[in-house]
């Protein structure tokens, strides 16, 4: 097993602690893990992306050009990635601030409302948790457990006190209240 994934959005919205995460449990399981990240030098509010590879196998390469899941969070990386998932591959995204949304019949799209959810939840820096948990029921290539031990190990200790909550949002994106699948009509 082998996937490869691609986290964007801005920064601020948890796209490189989302694969920091991802890639420590991949760890807790014993699997090859790498962990990419791109940003532009403003950091919250700019462009950010990171690649993600979890396998069986030894990696060969951190670069990619596609991937198997693209995980989207603004409208600028759905125009800029939506094309370079693999045929066959996954979209998943969050609706908010997305104006053209995804057309490709090659691949599955899901969408889950991260953000709206989030703060529902009453804490809109779970968004990214939601998220998660919303790809881990479409592909459960890693077990929730060392999804939370992959917390403990990316936030800082002075924030141990959140993971309950991190926990909660993982769970309500996992639980299948949304996401829903996109349909097309070609």
């Amino acid at each position: 097993m082998t996937e490869e994934i691609i986290i964007a959005g801005f920064g601020g919205q948890g796209v490189l602690s989302m694969g920091k995460i991802l890639a420590y449990s991949g760890i807790m399981q014993d699997q090859e893990v790498s962990w990419m990240p791109s940003y532009g030098p403003e950091m919250r509010g700019g462009t950010a992306n990171v690649i993600v590879i979890l396998s069986d196998e030894r990696i060969s390469s951190p670069y990619l050009k596609a991937f198997d899941t693209a995980i989207i969070l603004n409208q600028q990386s759905m125009d800029k990635f939506q094309e370079t998932v693999k045929p066959g591959g996954v979209l998943l995204y969050d609706p908010n601030g997305i104006t053209i949304h995804p057309t490709r019949t090659d691949i599955e799209i899901y969408q889950i409302e991260g953000n709206k959810l989030a703060i529902d939840m009453g804490n809109a820096k779970i968004s990214n948790m939601i998220i998660l948990g919303a790809f881990l029921k479409i592909k459960p290539i890693v077990k929730l457990d060392n999804v939370i031990e992959g917390l403990k190990k990316s936030l800082p200790e002075r924030y141990h006190h959140l993971i309950p909550l991190n926990k909660e949002a993982i769970t309500k994106g996992m639980a299948g209240l949304i996401p829903f699948k996109v349909t097309h009509k070609d």
